[in-house]
């Protein structure tokens, strides 16, 4: 049974709260909530009992990501030396990704942090991905952020066995997320932007309240966190979270 508030609606808002509104029959909605909808011109619709999502998957595979880079091809050459290419070392749970031979040193204004690895294949930009416990130790404070968002985020100098690249921008620690193929999100029921609530089993449950959803032909499923979420939450690579909801609104049996 869900609860649905307003303040659960609003958090809906940037993604788009579907008209009609569905509500299944189990579920509670707050006269605010129902004032809250009217007032946006959103009909409520009590769903069928063929409209379920019962049939659908309700747990995920953890992957937990160390600090990583990503490199260009021209810092590649930079770094490692001219004509040189990444060596694919073992794969990642993304098909055609790799974790690489190479590694590097990080170096901030207050530490550095040695044997860092890259992962490939080379991309257009380079990126290094950190924890919040990292950025202590390199004297940088980075965003959290989706890989790839990297504009205004702060710079770090990457050093090599033949030489070091000083990054403009590009450190980042990853906010986490939720990779699917797009059969994978038509059994979820979720699209390209949506947003999961993800909660841990045992003793300690966490609730992960806004997991973005990320679709491609070239994904497969997997809940990716950082070091220092895998620790707060007791995962790791191999375990499985729960979804406990969509784009803010809880599942059935999930909230009261």
């Amino acid at each position: 049974m869900a609860l649905i508030t307003e303040s659960s609606l609003r958090s809906m808002l940037s993604a788009g709260i579907p008209n009609p509104f569905p509500v299944g029959a189990g579920d509670k909605i707050t006269p605010a909530a129902i004032d809250f909808l009217k007032g946006r011109g959103i009909q409520v619709k009590p769903s069928q009992p063929n409209e379920a999502a019962n049939d659908q998957p309700s747990s995920i595979p953890v992957g937990v990501s160390n600090r990583h880079v990503h490199l260009s091809q021209e810092h590649v050459e930079m770094l490692f030396g001219k004509g040189h290419t990444l060596t694919p070392l073992r794969n990642l749970s993304q098909p055609g990704q790799f974790a690489a031979a190479e590694v590097l040193t990080l170096h901030g204004s207050k530490g550095m942090i040695q044997h860092v690895r890259v992962l490939g294949p080379a991309r257009g930009e380079s990126q290094v991905e950190i924890s919040r416990t990292d950025g202590f130790v390199l004297g940088i404070h980075p965003p959290v952020r989706l890989s790839g968002s990297i504009e205004g985020t702060p710079g770090i100098t990457l050093i090599g066995p033949k030489g070091f690249v000083t990054l403009g921008r590009g450190v980042i620690i990853a906010k986490c997320h939720v990779h699917m193929s797009v059969e994978e999100a038509k059994q979820y029921g979720v699209a390209h932007g949506d947003s999961l609530v993800l909660r841990t089993a045992g003793e300690r449950p966490i609730i992960f309240p806004d997991v973005p959803v990320r679709v491609s032909p070239q994904f497969a499923l997997d809940f990716h966190i950082d070091l220092d979420e895998a620790n707060a939450a007791n995962l790791k690579t191999g375990d499985s979270v729960l979804v406990a909801g969509k784009n803010g609104v809880l599942h059935r049996g999930e909230a009261g």
